[in-house]
C-alpha cells in the first residue's frame, strides 16, 4: 500500500500554522516533507531559534512517520524543481500539497517600493503556483491528489498597510477557483483556507487584549485549529470539495484593521 506524502511549504517556527499542520497530518500517518527559510523568519518580529526545524522535525518522526526537511528560498525559482526532486528522491511521489510559505512586510501605497512588491509576489502567488503546476504535471494519480492554498481573508476587509501582502495574497483565491476544474480532471482537488486570525507570536499584550474582544468564543485562533481543518480536507471524507474558499475564524467579528 503505498503512503501518502505531504509537502507543506514554510513550516520554520514552533508555534507557527506550518508546524501544526505537519503534526496534524502526522497523527493521521502521513509522511512529511517541509520546507523553512530562517532568514526571513529572523527579520520578523517573532524571529526564530536556529534549531526550530530540528525540533519539529523530531517531533514529527515521534509520531511514528518519516520526514524530511530542506532550507529553500521561494524567491529563487530553481527552488520549485529541487524541492519536488528532492521530494521524489528521499520520500516518493507526494500527494498532498500545502501552500504555507508566506512573505509579509508592511507596504503602504505612499511607501511602496517595485522591489518590495517584487518579494511578495514572488513568494505569495508566484511561487504557489508555479509549485502546484509542477505537482500536477508530475502526478501520477494512484491516490486522490490534495493542494490546499493558505490565505489570509483579504476579500473580507481592508489591510490598508499591508498592500503588496493583500493583493498577492488575495490573488491566490483567484487562482484556486480558476484552476479547480481543469485539475479535477486528473484526480486533484484544491482549496483555499483563511485561519483568521491566529496567534502565532506575532502579537503583543495590548494587540492580544484588544483582539480577543473580537471573538465571541472568547479566546484566539490557534495554529491547531486551522490544522485540523487542513487535515480534513486532505482527507478521503473531503473528495467532493474543491474550489472552495473556506474562511475558519471563530467567528471573529472584522474591522477594517492594518489602516
Amino acid at each position: 500500500m503505498n503512503r501518502q506524502i505531504a509537502i507543506v511549504t514554510g513550516t520554520s517556527r514552533l508555534k507557527g500554522i506550518g508546524r501544526a499542520i505537519c503534526v496534524e497530518l502526522a497523527k493521521n500517518n502521513i509522511d512529511i516533507f517541509f520546507t523553512y527559510w530562517t532568514n526571513y523568519d529572523k527579520q520578523m518580529p517573532w524571529s526564530v531559534k536556529g534549531n526550530e526545524p530540528d525540533l519539529i522535525q523530531a517531533e514529527i518522526k515521534s509520531l511514528g512517520v518519516k520526514c524530511e526537511k530542506l532550507e529553500l528560498n521561494f524567491l529563487e525559482e530553481p527552488s520549485i524543481k529541487t524541492l519536488l526532486d528532492e521530494v521524489e528522491k528521499k520520500m516518493g511521489f507526494p500527494t498532498i500539497l500545502i501552500n504555507n510559505a508566506t512573505y509579509s512586510t508592511q507596504t503602504s501605497i505612499s511607501e511602496i517600493t517595485s522591489e518590495e512588491l517584487d518579494r511578495h509576489y514572488v513568494v505569495n502567488f508566484k511561487a504557489p503556483t508555479l509549485l502546484i503546476a509542477e505537482f500536477v504535471r508530475r502526478f501520477d494519480g494512484r491516490k486522490n491528489g490534495r493542494i490546499i492554498n493558505l490565505t489570509s481573508g483579504q476579500t473580507l476587509s481592508f489591510m490598508s498597510s499591508e498592500i503588496a501582502y493583500a493583493t498577492t495574497k488575495g490573488a491566490i483565491e483567484t487562482l484556486t477557483r480558476t484552476i479547480s476544474q481543469e485539475i479535477a480532471k486528473k484526480g486533484i482537488t484544491i482549496n483555499a483556507v483563511n485561519p483568521g486570525l491566529t496567534d502565532t507570536g506575532w502579537l503583543d499584550e495590548k494587540q492580544e487584549r484588544m483582539f480577543i474582544e473580537r471573538f465571541p468564543m472568547g479566546r484566539l485562533g490557534q495554529p491547531k485549529d486551522i490544522a485540523k481543518l487542513i487535515s480534513f480536507l486532505v482527507s478521503e471524507n473531503a473528495a467532493w470539495i474543491t474550489g472552495q474558499v473556506i474562511h475558519s475564524e471563530g467567528g471573529f467579528v472584522r474591522e477594517n484593521y492594518g489602516s
